[in-house]
């Protein structure tokens, strides 16, 4: 995303808040004015000390306490305004935090796939931090320094014509050594962003994975990855901080000379008569005031630089392409019979690597429909097509004779309870767990559904029982303890499909002979989904599909198949031979 389109797309989330923008600017006015007004005083109090013995006490002091109610509505007006300023940041930082987190949960499942979560978090935490504060900064001394600028200009002209020229024709390069710095700096900060992205998504995946990492001793390997990460990271640092630093000390150097130029052709004027001493005074005050706000909007500039960069990383985000949004005639699928068909699905993650060809299947209701076949064979996929995280490239896939994609994507996977092997667990207590998917149950069916997937002795003997709180990774809690948890978050709802992932990988064979036969139960009259690479689990599915390369090679069930002696029979003396 272009500059020019990042600015534009900050100034919409900024209009939002015109009032308090408007606002600002007063305040500002208001604050520069009043402090440009104070070297006029100051000047006529210098002009009031003729000589010794000449001074007028009783003018000065009536100076003074003009400069006083002065200073006291200047100091007012700063405060509000930088109340202001800070309003707007911050409302407009929560918006597009806002809008990006939303964005999070409409984008489809392949960009959660094909993107680094350490570089979504940087995105959506550190780049929304920095774009802030160097908002923050713009806001609160880009209008003050412009104003500033324009005012002493004008006050300059009014003092003294000739000196005021000398000012501006120096000025010019002030603006191009801070224009120069300024184009080199947007490309550091943007390789300094993009590289600290990659460095949170490193961190972000070893602090999640620390027990895999000490098991295959990868400790020396992934300090040394941090460690070139990092480095690259230190250089383009160095290098965006080295040039944006340059900004204030050039600019400073310039202003120098403003000051100089001032201070010696004023004083020429001053010997000819053609200015007074306080006047002199007053001017050198405005040729100071005058560069300062270049010292400060040299800093801002090269903030917002960075500040640009990361708000483009994060307009990258929130104008990805959304997930293709229900059609508005789409049907709420109310209580599913379980008819469910394939018909001629074709699907593949990436165009050059065909997966699922031409697969077709037909589920009665209520039948036991169980998966299996090599790793990589496409069973995982099935199910992400089922339950719409993807959607076919060619075919159909109908519940109750209606295409999926005519029906609401939420209605359809409430009607789906779905146990994976990849256990996932929100920070909370074990009761808000439990009841994910049904947020009115009364305590009696949170107790009968722990029951009913054995969870609820080991719940029991926790310190604080259903109340007890975990955090997201399940905390101290065992694989399989967790496992159980998400088995009683569906025994909980009911629903009238199942898909079964894995669902027992992590439960000890006795308990998981307990399972087996609650999900019994609970499989009678719901079309279910058995996806096992242990065959024992799906011995009594009424169909078992075989799958390799994305293709069903035998269908049938587990006698026939293995009187066929076929893929299915080798796979299960693979695991039962003697």
């Amino acid at each position: 995303m272009s500059q020019k389109e990042t600015m534009k797309k900050v100034l919409a989330y900024i209009s939002k808040y015109w009032f308090m923008v408007v606002l600002s600017i007063v305040l500002a006015t208001v604050t520069v004015v009043l402090t440009l007004y104070v070297p006029i005083l100051t000047g006529d109090a210098v002009d009031l000390i003729v000589d010794k013995g000449l001074v007028d006490m009783p003018g000065i002091f009536v100076i003074l306490k003009k400069i006083g109610i002065v200073m006291i509505i200047t100091a007012i007006s700063q405060w509000v305004m930088n109340t202001c300023n800070n309003y707007i940041t911050y409302h407009v930082v929560r918006d597009i935090r806002e809008d990006a987190f939303h964005k999070l949960e409409i984008l489809p499942l392949k960009y959660m796939d094909t993107h680094a979560y350490g570089d979504v978090v940087s995105r959506v935490i550190a780049d929304v931090d920095t774009f802030a504060d160097g908002l923050l900064m713009g806001f609160t001394q880009l209008f003050t320094g412009v104003l500033t600028i324009l005012g002493t200009l004008g006050f300059m002209l009014v003092t003294n014509v000739p000196i005021t020229l000398v000012v501006v024709c120096i000025t010019p390069v002030s603006f191009l050594v801070a224009r120069f710095i300024a184009t080199k700096t947007y490309t550091m900060f943007k390789e300094q962003s993009e590289t600290r992205g990659e460095q949170t998504s490193l961190i972000e995946e070893m602090v999640g994975n620390q027990k895999i990492v000490k098991t295959f001793s990868r400790e020396k390997a992934v300090k040394e990855q941090f460690a070139e990460i990092n480095g690259r990271l230190e250089k383009c640092s160095l290098k965006a901080i080295f040039f944006s630093s340059i900004t204030n000390p050039a600019t400073r150097f310039v202003n120098s000379l403003v000051y100089a130029g001032v201070g010696i052709f004023g004083a020429f004027i001053a010997i000819r008569g053609g200015i007074s001493v306080g006047r002199l005074s007053c001017f050198l005050s405005y040729a100071n005031q005058y560069t300062k706000p270049f010292n400060e909007i040299s800093g801002v500039v090269t903030e917002l630089q960075n500040a640009i960069v990361c708000a483009g990383r994060i307009f990258a985000l929130i104008e990805e392409e959304p997930q293709i949004p229900d059609a508005e005639d789409a049907r709420v699928l109310t209580e599913a019979q379980g008819n469910v068909e394939l018909s001629k699905v074709y699907f593949q993650y990436v165009p050059e690597r065909k997966l699922i060809q031409n697969f077709n299947l037909k589920v009665k209701p209520g039948q036991r429909v169980a998966i299996v076949g090599p790793t990589g064979c496409g069973k995982t996929t099935v199910i992400n097509l089922l339950m719409r995280f993807y959607d076919v490239n060619e075919g159909s896939i109908k519940v109750d004779g209606t295409d999926i994609r005519e029906i609401t994507r939420g209605s359809l996977r409430t009607n789906y309870g779905m146990v994976l092997q990849e256990t996932w667990l929100r920070a909370g207590t074990i009761r808000d767990n439990i009841r994910m998917g049904k947020p009115d149950a009364t305590e009696e069916e949170v107790i009968e559904a722990a029951r009913a997937a054995h969870a609820h002795s080991f719940i029991k003997r926790l310190p604080n029982g259903y109340d007890t709180v975990i955090t997201e990774d399940g905390g101290s809690l065992s694989q399989g303890q967790k496992q159980l948890l998400c088995i009683a978050r569906v025994m909980l709802c009911l629903p009238p499909m199942l898909i079964l992932d894995e669902a027992t990988s992590s439960i000890d064979t006795r308990t998981e002979l307990k399972i087996q036969s609650a999900f019994a139960r609970m499989m009678e009259g719901r079309t279910s989904f058995i996806v096992a690479h242990r065959l024992s689990t799906i011995q009594e599915a009424d169909v078992i599909l075989v799958m390799k390369d994305g293709n069903i090679i035998e269908q049938g069930n587990h006698e026939s198949l293995l009187a066929q002696g076929g893929f299915y029979a080798k796979l299960y003396n693979s695991q039962f031979a003697l």
